[in-house]
Formats: structure tokens, C-alpha cells, sequence
């Protein structure tokens, strides 16, 4: 059915930024992705030497081959935190992408919003052991600067002298999700005609690594590549990731001013909360269930007009489960697949692992991605599906399905769900 949304506003797509693990570059990043190349690498670092023999969880997603120089100023990137060198540097990529020139605008007409999860816990750790070592005295004036969730919107609003609306989400896991969707309300308001929007995460630290180790949430799989498994019988957890990824969204009467190129429509958004565990969905996934719905209302559509489904897909096994349980109660036949419904659905966390509040954003590369190829990435190591998880996941391989609208669910910790919905451009 064609969009019947009542939105005044068009919002689009016109460049994005990656740093993940398997690129670091959209078009890296969706390469990897399209062929199910795997970013999952052993755990590393001489900070996880101490207590090597107690790291249960042995594999990370891991962003190698990286130096910030590369991307953002060198000496500007000294006095920001990893998470938000990776945010400052997926953002310049992606307004190099648009080709934007945001002095050639209001800068009160143009804003960020961005989500992490955890925000600068590597500097969170590092001042600990500081203080406990040396004493207060000796800890460093830009701590509090670098370790401050909104650490990456408020340099890049600096950055680029954007004196619009700037937030930071933090949801957990569904941070760069609620950033997006929040980066679209402010602009169906009219409070800006261009906002930067995504998510970061450096999080792969002695201290959450064996935080959710202690939780028993992450995989024990020594495997690096076998780990991350979504949907498998098999599955015992996720495997923590680290990246970012950056968009800039644009009115379509904006982008069309100045030439730019559209990539995608971003269509709808909802969020909604389980209000039942601070870590375990919801069994039956009415949250997850009430997101998408709402979203599919917010973007003027019906079930059938989706075609993709990038899940949050985290391989635990109560996640992975109350999100089919909600996928296939939202999207019924459409979605099941033992009735030939032609709905696909897959997790890429399978090879980039789980980067928690930046998960959304990375994720949302593979759906836009997916629009415009009309090719479906596969979720990789899925040997033996769950018995009951009647959908078509793709598994091991990409499949070839030209598509209209795209959905992307992230999911957090205290029971945050966010589905965004990208449709393909036609204009």
C-alpha cells in the first residue's frame, strides 16, 4: 500500500558514516555484511591480561586497523574518549558523504542527536585506577569532558557550529535507535531542516566485559566466528562489540535544494517500554510488539509493506525468542514463513557483534543498504533454527529481494524498544 502518512515533512538519507568492526566505512561495513564476513575476533588488550585466567567470554568484536588522526583532528582526538572519537569520526564521514556545507547554512537550523550506551567507561576506568593508585591530585582536568555520555554531540555540535537542537540518548541498547527516531521528531516539528543522528560505543573494558560475563549474558564460545549466532539452537549469548555509525537526515525540500543525493526515506519510528525486568524482555515480547506497531502507524503503512526485518537478534536465548514471538504476532502470515510469507528477517549482529547503544545505528547501514541492492544480508551460523521460529531468516547466505520499506528493532536493558522504519527513495 502506498505511504498514507500525515507527516507535512519528508525526512530523508543523505550520507552515512561507519566504524565497526568489520569496516570502517559504510560501504566496508555493508560489504562484510552483504557476504557475511565475520569482524569477530579473540578478546585483546593488556588490560585483560591480569585475570586471564578468569575471562570466561574469550571473543569481541574488536575495531582493528583504526587511528583516529585518520578521521578527526589528532590532537583534537587526545581529549576525547574512544566512544567518542568513534562518534566524531562515523559523523565526519558521513558529512563528507552528503557533501553538506553547514557554513552555508543557519546553524540554528541544523542539529545532532546521538545515543551511547555506557558512554566513556574506558575513561571511567582509567580515573578509577588513577585515584585509587595516585590519589585525586593526579587525575586528569579532561575526565569528566570525556567521560560524559554526551560527550560526541556536544563536540560535533562544537565541530560544526550546529546551534540547533543537540541531545544524547542513553537507552542502552536501544540508544542509537531512540537518537534517530528523537533526530526525526525534531525535525517533523520544524526545529531543523538537517540533524546529525547515530550512536557510539566503546565498551569492550575490563569492567563490562566481566560485568555481563558475571551476568552470564555473553557467549562462552571460544570460536570467534562461530560465536555470534542468532536464532541457533546452539546460541548461548552475545558477543560485545564495540563502533559507531552517523546519518545525516535532511527535509527532502533541503536536500533537493542543494543536489544532494538521497539514499532513503527514513519513514517512521516508535518506541515503547516492557515495564518488566531491568534486564530480561518481556517472554511474550508485547513491548517489542507494541514498537513496531506503532511504527508501522507512524510510517502510514500495513505489515505486508515491510520486506526486512533487521532484528536486534542478540543470540541470547530469551531475547532471541521474544523477538520472533513479537515479529510473528505483529506481522502474522506475512511473517511466517510455513505459510509462504515473503518477509525476511536476519540479525548482522552474527558478524559484527553486539555494540550495544550503537547497535542501531550500525544496524540501520545493512537496512538502507538492503533498499537500495535489494539484497538481504544473511545472519551467518545459523547451522539448527530454534524449533518454533517459523520465519524466513536468511540464513548463511544473502538473497536477492527488491524491497520497499525496511524496519530495524534495537532493544536495551531496562526494557527500552525502538523500531525505525527506512523506506526506499523513488523522487
Amino acid at each position: 500500500m502506498p505511504n498514507q502518512n500525515t507527516h507535512d515533512q519528508t525526512i530523508v538519507i543523505t550520507g552515512i558514516g561507519a566504524i565497526t568492526p568489520i569496516g570502517l566505512g559504510a560501504q566496508a561495513v555493508w560489504e562484510a555484511m552483504r557476504t557475511g564476513t565475520s569482524g569477530i575476533t579473540s578478546l585483546e588488550g593488556a588490560e585483560f591480561a591480569e585475570f586471564e585466567d578468569q575471562w570466561q567470554a574469550r571473543v569481541a568484536g574488536h575495531v582493528t586497523g583504526w587511528d583516529a588522526g585518520d578521521h578527526i583532528d589528532a590532537r583534537e582526538a587526545r581529549r576525547l574518549d574512544r566512544s567518542a572519537q568513534f562518534g566524531m569520526a562515523a559523523v565526519a564521514q558521513a558529512v563528507e558523504a552528503s557533501g553538506i556545507d553547514f557554513s552555508a547554512m543557519q546553524p540554528e537550523r541544523a542539529g545532532i542527536a546521538f545515543g551511547t550506551g555506557v558512554g566513556g567507561i574506558s575513561t571511567i576506568e582509567d580515573g578509577h585506577s588513577t585515584l585509587l593508585k595516585r590519589g585525586p591530585k593526579r587525575l586528569s582536568p579532561l575526565t569528566v569532558p570525556k567521560l560524559m555520555v554526551n560527550a560526541t554531540a556536544g563536540n560535533v555540535s562544537i565541530a560544526y557550529g550546529l546551534r540547533g537542537p543537540a541531545t544524547a540518548m542513553a537507552t542502552a541498547c536501544a540508544s542509537s535507535g531512540n537518537a534517530i527516531g528523537e533526530a526525526l521528531e525534531t525535525m517533523r516539528r520544524g526545529r531543523a531542516e538537517v540533524m546529525i543522528a547515530g550512536g557510539t560505543e566503546a565498551a569492550i573494558t575490563p569492567l563490562c566485559v566481566g560485568a555481563f560475563q558475571a551476568m552470564k549474558a555473553l557467549s562462552t564460545n571460544p570460536d570467534p566466528v562461530k560465536a555470534s549466532r542468532p536464532f541457533d539452537v546452539d546460541r548461548d549469548g552475545f558477543v560485545l562489540a564495540e563502533g559507531a555509525a552517523a546519518f545525516i537526515l535532511e527535509t527532502e525540500a533541503h536536500a533537493k535544494a542543494r543536489g544532494a543525493t538521497i539514499l532513503a526515506t527514513l519513514a517512521g519510528w516508535a518506541a515503547s517500554a516492557d515495564a518488566h525486568h531491568i534486564t530480561a524482555p518481556d517472554e511474550a515480547g508485547r513491548g517489542a510488539r507494541q514498537a513496531m506497531t506503532w511504527a508501522l502507524e507512524d510510517a502510514g503503512l500495513s505489515p505486508s509493506d515491510i520486506g526486512y526485518i533487521n532484528a536486534h537478534g542478540t543470540s541470547t536465548p530469551l531475547g532471541d525468542s521474544a523477538e520472533v514471538a513479537a515479529v510473528l504476532e505483529v506481522f502474522g502470515d506475512h511473517a511466517r514463513k510455513s505459510a509462504g510469507g515473503p518477509l525476511l528477517m536476519s540479525s548482522t549482529k552474527s558478524v559484527h557483534g553486539h555494540a550495544l547503544g550503537a547497535s542501531g545505528a550500525v544496524e540501520l547501514v545493512g537496512c538502507i543498504n538492503a533498499l537500495r541492492e535489494g539484497l538481504i544480508p544473511p545472519t551467518i551460523n545459523l547451522e539448527n533454527p530454534e524449533e518454533g521460529f517459523d520465519i524466513d531468516l536468511v540464513a548463511n547466505e544473502a538473497r536477492q529481494a527488491p524491497i520497499q520499506y525496511a524496519m530495524n528493532n534495537t532493544f536495551g536493558f531496562g526494557g527500552h524498544n525502538v523500531s525505525l522504519i527506512v523506506g526506499r527513495y523513488d523522487g
